[in-house]
Formats: structure tokens, sequence, C-alpha cells
């Protein structure tokens, strides 16, 4: 999922911005935006992005017999 080609442009995931932590990017073309802005010059950097995990924990339902031998 974070390789994938059809990436919707984010400032927070682009190559030219640096995240400050406080919802704004410093962009290096377009000075500080918002982490969910883009413009025309948008380059997808994966190592910047976040993968998405489920909210709810899964349960495993593990009895005595299943852990011995």
């Amino acid at each position: 999922m974070l390789f994938r080609r059809n990436i919707l442009p984010c400032c927070a995931y682009c190559r030219h911005g640096m995240s400050f932590g406080l919802g704004e990017v410093g962009c290096k073309k377009r000075g500080i935006m918002f982490d969910d802005g883009n413009c025309t010059s948008f380059k997808y950097e994966p190592t910047k992005r976040k993968p998405e995990y489920s909210s709810s924990p899964v349960a495993v339902n593990v009895t005595r017999e299943d852990m011995s031998l």
C-alpha cells in the first residue's frame, strides 16, 4: 500500500516538505503549508508515509490445551 501508483497528493508525504509536527509542513517550493495541502510540485516520498492500523484489537482465544505439547 505504501508504494502504490495512485497516491493522492498531500504535503505530509512530499519529497519537498519537512513536517513541523503541528499540522504544518515547511516546503522548499511553496513555504509553509498544511499537512493535507498539495501543489503541482508534489513528489511522492514513501518513507514519510505512516501505515494505517486497524483500531480494533484482534481477540485470540487460546486455551491451556493449545499451549501444551
